[in-house]
């Protein structure tokens, strides 16, 4: 038989290690984000823009 203390310990280390994957995953999309973006600009830096 499982104790209330194992299970409250195993409850509590699956969700701290499921909110650290959140979290790094999360960090990964952030950083793709900002690489694209920066990617774009420039891009439209350096085409010849329309002048006026």
């Amino acid at each position: 038989m499982v104790s209330k203390k194992q299970l409250a310990d195993f409850g509590y280390k699956a969700f701290s290690g499921s909110m650290m994957l959140l979290t790094v995953y999360a960090g990964y999309l952030c950083s793709v984000r900002v690489h694209r973006m920066l990617q774009q600009r420039r891009q439209r830096e350096s085409a010849p823009g329309p002048e006026s």
